[in-house]
């Protein structure tokens, strides 16, 4: 049988040094759950002693019960000026209490000579020692052979010296990494095969950076060439431009590459998985990201949509499906038939492809896009004008008028919105006030409670996010405005648009949207 590539992941180690990335100690106690119900085999939790957070992780980690990962502390071997016994970073890499440690020891004799300022011969022993003396104290330890390429191909003799230096002192796995992440996947290639053929009895693994934007096909290039561990983070955040992304390097390898890995059984949770780590790292989600993004499997010109709904492998590589995505339609001026009839049936409106609307929807719907709506994230509006266009579905809401005043109150050094609107919902006329901070807070206080005594399911709706795009900005202030909201009762979470030469018009169709949407959702259309 052949044996499982194992996956490690340094997400709450390595990408923690991306810029904007940053985790709390509870953040990563949930990734590390999440990660072994994942089925990930080692997970990396930090460098103890370079700061009280990874600490901290590690006293609360001893408290987990994980059922598949192993937890692994970071560090680098000892000083050259030192034993490993007397070593206080080594003895704080024991004091984390993991099952696994994975040290750094160099490569490079560049890095040896120029930056350690110690000779080639103290480093074999300074990387010889240190693991033994971790692996006499029960730890499993990884060897993370830092700017292995690099030192390679300065000096391939001494390179595989450091990691039979490792392995003497009873490194489990010899990790090589590409620590600048400058090399290409021939490279990768013919090195990983050359080590993998001197140490036919060790595994050994890749590190890869993604510097030159092959972080993921150079640790598929390691696989292929008979690395059996990959380093990775989740989502690819790391130093600089990154690391090996798992989210896309994982797919491949089960997918395209048929290799086991021990994660395979639940590659259905992979997108839930990256969305679930971006959020614990406050961090926008990837739309574009391979796989998992929302973009990965969606389809805009009408061609594309016209094929994918006859046959979807003609335009997508795997099922949406197996990595807990799904296809998605796109509607805009490039839009079809195809696709206006994908588009509704996904969002559950049952339309006839032959009914002669159909052709005015779709001039109209060009038309709008052209004086700055947008649709392709706002299914809720989209939706609507279906029903509003081809079923003559009349809106409740009928809008009488509304007026926002914005001014400031020197005494108290505050700005104050207030918002006036007017709603005729049957044959009722609803006239509200309402005060905030904003003109957007504002307006949505006071709709609100115009439609609430009819509708008080519209108290339940939350306003998740506001996005505001300038069109055509050459025009400046005459510019169209496009305003994207999203919205949410808890149970649902929608987008509505609107656009318009003043940003508050634009704001306000957006809002009645929303609240439209809610009613229409309560009534079960």
């Amino acid at each position: 049988m052949t044996q499982a590539i194992k996956i490690y992941d340094t997400t709450l180690r390595d990408g923690t040094q991306g810029e904007g990335v940053s985790f709390t100690v509870a953040g990563k106690i949930r990734v590390a759950e999440k990660l072994d119900q994942f089925g990930i085999d080692y997970i990396e939790g930090g460098w103890p002693g370079s700061n009280p957070r990874d600490m901290a992780f590690f006293e609360e980690a001893q408290k987990l019960t994980l059922k598949h990962a192993k937890i692994s502390a970071f560090g680098s071997t000892r000083r050259a000026s030192l034993s490993a016994e007397e070593d206080p970073q080594l003895k704080l890499l024991l004091d984390a209490k993991t099952p696994v440690v994975t040290i750094f020891g160099k490569t490079w004799l560049l890095h040896v000579e120029e930056i350690l300022r110690t000779t080639a011969e103290e480093n074999l022993k300074m990387i010889e020692d240190s693991v033994r003396f971790l692996t006499e104290n029960g730890r499993e330890v990884i060897y993370d052979a830092e700017h292995f390429f690099d030192g390679f191909c300065d000096n391939p003799e001494y390179a595989l010296k450091t990691l039979e230096a490792a392995k003497r002192g009873g490194a489990v796995n010899l990790t090589l990494c590409d620590t600048n992440g400058g090399k290409l996947v021939s490279e990768v290639n013919d090195i990983v095969s050359r080590v993998v053929a001197h140490f036919p009895e060790t595994p050994i693994g890749v590190h890869c950076h993604n510097d030159s934007g092959l972080g993921v096909a150079v640790s598929l290039a390691g696989v292929e060439s008979g690395a059996a561990l990959v380093q990775g983070t989740i989502n690819g955040v790391g130093e600089r431009n990154g690391n090996g992304n798992l989210t896309t390097i994982m797919p491949n390898l089960i997918l395209k590459m048929g290799k086991e890995l021990n994660c395979a059984a639940n590659l259905h949770q992979l997108r839930d998985l990256s969305l679930f780590v971006d959020e614990m790292a406050n961090r926008a989600s990837d739309n574009s990201a391979p796989f998992v993004g929302p973009a990965a499997f969606a389809h805009k010109g009408g061609v594309h949509a016209d094929a994918a709904a006859k046959v979807k492998h003609s335009y997508e590589h795997i099922e949406p499906e197996l990595v807990g995505n799904r296809t998605r339609v796109l509607v805009s001026d490039m839009s079809g038939r195809s696709s206006v009839m994908m588009k509704a049936k996904e969002i559950g409106v049952d339309l006839d492809a032959r009914s002669p609307e159909l052709k005015d929807f779709l001039a109209e719907l060009k038309e709008l896009e052209f004086r700055g709506y947008g649709y392709e994230a706002a299914d809720a509006s989209f939706k609507l004008l279906l029903k509003r266009f081809l079923k003559g579905k009349k809106d409740e809401l009928e809008l009488i008028g509304y007026r926002v005043m914005v001014g400031h109150q020197s005494a108290l050094n505050r700005t104050v919105s207030e918002a006036t609107v007017q709603v005729k919902i049957g044959e009722e006329i609803h006239h509200t006030v309402a005060e905030a901070s904003g003109p957007v807070g504002a307006l949505d206080d006071a709709l609100r409670k115009a439609i609430a005594p009819v509708f008080p399911e519209i108290m339940e709706v939350e306003l998740i996010d506001f996005k505001v795009r300038i069109l055509d900005s050459q025009h400046g202030a005459d510019a169209i405005t496009r305003v994207q909201i999203e919205s949410t009762d808890g149970k649902e979470i929608w987008g509505t648009v609107g656009a318009s030469d003043n940003i508050i018009e634009a704001t306000w169709e957006a809002l009645v949207d929303s609240m439209e949407y809610k009613i229409l959702l309560e009534s079960g259309e």
